[in-house]
């Protein structure tokens, strides 16, 4: 699923590293993410959500949407 959580993340001047300790999760699942190669679940997609204090479109693209 496309996304821009890199642009949130380094926004907040946060290494994948920080980001993924702070939701306690793994590094490479932000760089997974980030690389569009794994979706998240909806419960994570709205952990990174409330992370950033965006909506979880604003970080996730939904591709049936016109």
């Amino acid at each position: 699923m496309k996304n821009c959580l890199r642009d949130f993340r380094k926004g907040r001047g946060l290494r994948q590293a920080e980001l993924a300790d702070a939701l306690e999760i793994s590094r490479q699942t932000i760089i997974a993410i980030e690389a569009d190669k794994y979706d998240p679940s909806l419960p994570m997609a709205y952990r990174l959500a409330a992370f950033f204090g965006v909506p979880v479109e604003a970080i996730f693209f939904n591709p049936w949407r016109d």
